[in-house]
């Protein structure tokens, strides 16, 4: 959503572009797309960076230079940080600030009080709504154009990765800090779906996401095994991801994947995700040759149906 400093009310983004269309109308095309716009989500920063002309966006969130979460870290460079804070942010004099649905609501609602334009996105949960936010702050930027090239592009290259998917997918479990898991209707299953892979967390019940605990793991015998790389600093919650049941999973066959910041936000990359996840399955399969007699094992697979 988009407020206004004088419209008192949330402008839809259907509004947002008959504003800038009318803006056009007027002769008022320089002034109809804002000129300093500050990002302080990491999906908005990544998002932003594709869409805003040069020039146009002047600062991004810490987290978008942070290459264990970002894949456009390198990018970033050519942009200021910020910490999210309402203070810091109206200091940059924007006239569009770009936020998350659920992180920095107290800086979103104090620079709404002082009259500076807020865009919300809310995260995409599937490739419906990856389309959907890029066309959305494409209106919001004035790069419609080039939201709409994006898009796309977007769905060639996944028309292409689709093309390719094996008729016999190799079932594969994820499996991030807490044995926290994730099912088709979230947007991390999609990733695994479209690579051409079955998610062993439609037969566990697991449909967003929800806990999977390690010996479900296990007995479900997966193919495939895709982890959250582990953080530098110690995690109580990562320590289940080196589990030795686990790693006697991998040793038995079962082909090591992982997650990464191409999974983090609804973007093209995306495409990296999923293409990796293709090569890893390719990669693990001609290596460990059939995995017929694995997933018969008894007590593995058969035992968790």
């Amino acid at each position: 959503m988009v407020t206004g400093p004088r419209l008192g009310t949330r402008v839809t983004p259907s509004l947002v572009a008959l504003i800038l269309a009318a803006g056009l109308m007027l002769g008022g095309a320089a002034s109809a797309a804002p000129r300093r716009v500050v990002s302080m989500n990491l999906c908005t920063d990544q998002l932003a960076m594709m869409l805003a002309a040069p020039g146009q966006l002047i600062s991004i969130s810490h987290l978008g230079h942070d290459p264990a979460v970002s894949p456009m870290a390198d990018r970033a460079r050519a942009y200021g940080r910020n910490h999210g804070h309402a203070e810091e942010l109206f200091r940059l004099r924007p006239d569009l600030v770009l936020a998350g649905r659920y992180s920095g609501g107290a800086a979103v609602a104090m620079l709404e009080r002082l009259g500076v334009p807020v865009l919300t996105l809310a995260p995409a949960r599937d490739l419906t709504e990856v389309r959907e936010n890029i066309r959305q702050l494409g209106q919001a930027l004035g790069q419609e154009a080039r939201a709409a090239r994006m898009i796309a592009d977007f769905d060639a290259g996944l028309a292409t990765l689709r093309a390719a998917r094996d008729a016999a997918p190799l079932r594969a479990a994820i499996y991030d800090p807490n044995g926290y898991s994730w099912g088709n209707a979230s947007l991390a299953g999609q990733i695994v779906t479209e690579a051409g892979l079955h998610n062993i967390a439609t037969e566990l019940g697991i449909t967003s996401g929800g806990q999977m605990a390690l010996e479900t793991l296990v007995l479900s015998d997966p193919d495939m095994l895709i982890r959250s790389p582990r953080y530098a600093t110690a995690s109580h919650a990562e320590e289940v991801l080196s589990h030795p049941a686990l790693t006697a999973l991998l040793r038995g066959g079962t082909i090591d994947a992982a997650s990464g910041p191409d999974w983090s936000c609804g973007t093209p990359q995306l495409l990296g995700a999923i293409a990796a996840l293709r090569a890893a399955a390719a990669q693990g399969g001609a290596a460990g040759g059939d995995t017929t007699e694995k997933n018969t094992t008894p007590g593995h697979a058969d035992a968790a149906r």
